[in-house]
């Protein structure tokens, strides 16, 4: 239960990035940003299942787990900056802060996509939620920064929120059965010390993903 728990959020979220909205093809170079969580270690699974390169960042004591789930790039961000390292990549998945969501879009080809679950939201999700004319106004200018600099280096950005959608749930469903991916647990907490494992997320030590069990 606590496998089947630590699921449905991370993966919905990587196959609508990965699947749905960058359409990721075999051959493509993707980066993941923050392999080493829980949302990373899915979508380095599924990105191999694309048959993609994968990049990512994590601290070195994450490597072997990354290159065991099927990173074949590994930057050490406390040691390395990765707009160094990578270049003309076609897609990235961007869960960290402005800084490293303007860097993410030096680094891909001109056509290239980055698809950010960690924001600005933009125009485009405003519509899709069928948001009021003012909300519409505030994520416009909220992300306006960043859509012009992505026209300016001919990229696409695109911000996602997760959706529940039981149909995707089933395609995961039977990669999970096929053993073509698998979830990555951390640590399990009991209901009591819920505090305790949200201060464990927020310490940034997690591999994987942290679940509190009820019973």
């Amino acid at each position: 239960m606590e496998q089947a728990a630590s699921i449905p959020l991370v993966a919905l979220t990587a196959w609508q990035a990965l699947v749905e909205m960058a359409n990721l093809k075999k051959g493509q170079k993707v980066f993941i940003q923050a392999g080493s969580g829980g949302v990373g270690t899915m979508a380095i699974q599924l990105a191999k299942h694309l048959g993609a390169v994968i990049a990512t960042t994590a601290s070195e004591k994450s490597f072997v787990m990354l290159k065991d789930l099927g990173a074949d790039v590994l930057v050490d961000y406390k040691k390395e900056d990765f707009e160094s390292i990578l270049k003309n990549y076609d897609v990235v998945l961007n869960s960290q802060d402005n800084k490293t969501l303007e860097k993410s879009l030096r680094i891909l080809r001109p056509g290239g996509k980055v698809i950010s679950i960690s924001g600005p939201p933009t125009p485009d999700f405003a519509e899709a939620i069928g948001a009021s004319w003012f909300v519409k106004l505030i994520l416009s200018l909220l992300s306006s920064g960043i859509r012009r600099k992505a026209q300016k280096l001919s990229v696409q950005y695109s911000f996602l929120f997760m959706r529940a959608e039981g149909k995707q749930l089933q395609e995961i469903s039977k990669l999970i059965e096929q053993h073509v991916i698998r979830p990555v647990i951390d640590k399990v907490f009991p209901f009591e010390q819920t505090n305790e494992a949200l201060e464990y997320i927020e310490s940034g030590r997690a591999k994987g993903k942290v679940v509190i069990k009820l019973k």
